[in-house]
């Protein structure tokens, strides 16, 4: 039903769960500096606070205030820098590598 993480020595927590939109996690950074590793596309949507984010191939920060949302595909690194408490929602995408339909967005 639900699954709690803790990542960075219990500065990052979420809650991971599934819902008619597919699987998501909601959840809290403390002040800190963090790399996280995506096996699926990730659409993370800030919902208070500021993420500073580092994505990839890229050598520039951006930062992503209250209801802005980045990307981030499969197989990829991102760094993120939280300068106060901040909270998001993270919704995860399958990617179908033999998919060969010209009208979905699985690629």
């Amino acid at each position: 039903m639900f699954k709690i993480n803790e990542y960075f020595e219990g500065k990052v927590k979420s809650l991971a769960f599934e819902d008619q939109k597919g699987s998501a996690t909601i959840g809290v950074m403390a002040p800190g500096k963090y790399e996280f590793n995506t096996s699926q596309r990730e659409y993370m949507t800030v919902i208070s606070g500021k993420l500073t984010v580092k994505l990839p191939n890229s050598a520039e920060w951006k930062e992503f205030d209250t209801h802005q949302t980045f990307i981030v595909e499969p197989k990829q690194k991102f760094q993120l820098r939280i300068d106060n408490i901040s909270t998001y929602i993270c919704r995860y995408e399958d990617i179908k590598e033999d998919c060969n339909c010209p009208d979905c967005n699985c690629r």
